[in-house]
């Protein structure tokens, strides 16, 4: 797993970044740009292109790369923990982070995509049918604990360093929000367990809406809840800390709600989710920094004058790693090219929180 001396050595090999580009995470640190790898298609030839990019990216000074059982069918993982064991870098210098919930395939879509989950999952007695929404999201405890075992199986890792329970919010669709957290604590408990064993040093949840929504939404989830449910599992393991540790959400200049929308309820009244995070020291990592691409083309003018970076990818990459609280904005790296211009955003300095807050102004 990644250790406090191994990535402040990193930290040392790559002085040539901004001061503001590395970023502590428990008694770690790590770059305040990641590594996403969602995007591309489930092939031999894309894996190539990620394990060249990953390999590039660490080399580069990026010693954060965020993954997902489902992402590629799995091959996501397989080729993170390739490109790993291939580097030239410390496995000890880099922080990976996985996900689990959303049922995956395996390395290609099946010709019948419900016999498959049948099969493999539900008559093997993995997952209780009555535990799936949508036939493909499952937050069961023995569930995730299946898929944190495939998850270290395809990393061919001992620990992961931060495992997110996958957008719980798509419970919601069929069940009460109360049940959600309730099955959410049952699972932190696994997780609780599985923490004391070693196979994970943190857990968190990685979600899409829940967290920047209102709370009449459909999907919202508070994380005030969701963080005491984390307390409570630590508590039923005995477990004198929570390692409840970390929370992905979108965030970039046409996505700002995590900053914007005051959902959740803290010690002094409502906070944006971003806010509540900062202040109960939980560590933040932007998905979505440059909307999946979107963003490529270019930034509003009144936004753009104030980033630092040569191209819109690198000023959109800034905007996102400015806001407070935020540890790291994980943006897509499928090819080398990809990881030249994202890497290089790093050596501008990001907005300081005034110049930032003046945004939204």
């Amino acid at each position: 797993m990644a250790t406090q001396s191994a990535t402040w050595a990193y930290r040392d090999d790559h002085q040539d970044f901004a001061r503001t580009y590395f970023r502590r995470f428990g008694d770690c640190v790590v770059s305040s740009i990641g590594v996403g790898t969602y995007l591309g298609d489930p092939s031999d030839e894309q894996d190539d292109r990620y394990r060249e990019a990953i390999d590039d990216a660490l080399r580069s000074g990026v010693n954060v790369i965020d993954t997902a059982i489902n992402y590629r069918h799995q091959r996501s993982e397989r080729v993170v923990g390739d490109a790993i064991r291939e580097s030239s870098v410390d496995r000890e210098a880099v922080l990976v982070a996985t996900k689990g919930g959303f049922v995956p395939f395996d390395a290609e879509r099946p010709a019948d995509p419900g016999e498959y989950v049948r099969s493999e999952y539900v008559d093997s007695g993995v997952v209780d049918p009555d535990d799936l929404v949508r036939g493909q999201h499952c937050l069961a405890p023995a569930f995730i604990d299946d898929q944190l075992d495939r998850s270290l199986d395809n990393l061919g890792l001992e620990t992961i360093d931060l495992y997110y329970v996958h957008n719980p919010e798509t419970q919601l669709e069929s069940n009460s929000r109360d049940a959600v957290y309730d099955q959410l604590e049952a699972t932190f408990t696994r997780l609780e367990e599985r923490r004391a064993a070693g196979d994970i040093k943190h857990y968190g949840v990685a979600t899409w809406q829940a967290l920047r929504v209102p709370e009449g939404h459909d999907s919202y989830l508070s994380l005030p809840e969701i963080v005491r449910r984390a307390r409570a599992a630590a508590d039923a393991v005995g477990n004198e800390v929570t390692g409840f540790r970390g929370i992905q959400l979108p965030f970039n200049v046409e996505m700002a709600d995590a900053f914007t929308v005051e959902a959740h309820e803290g010690a002094e009244g409502r906070q944006s989710a971003m806010w509540f995070a900062h202040e109960a020291e939980l560590s933040v990592f932007t998905s979505a920094s440059i909307m999946q691409g979107k963003l490529t083309g270019g930034l509003p003018d009144e936004v753009a004058a104030r980033l630092d970076g040569e191209t819109s990818v690198q000023r959109a990459i800034n905007f996102a790693r400015s806001a407070p609280g935020v540890t790291t904005s994980l943006v897509g790296m499928g090819s080398p090219e990809h990881v030249v211009e994202n890497v290089a955003a790093g050596r501008y300095e990001p907005l300081g929180a005034s110049a930032f807050d003046a945004v939204f102004e």
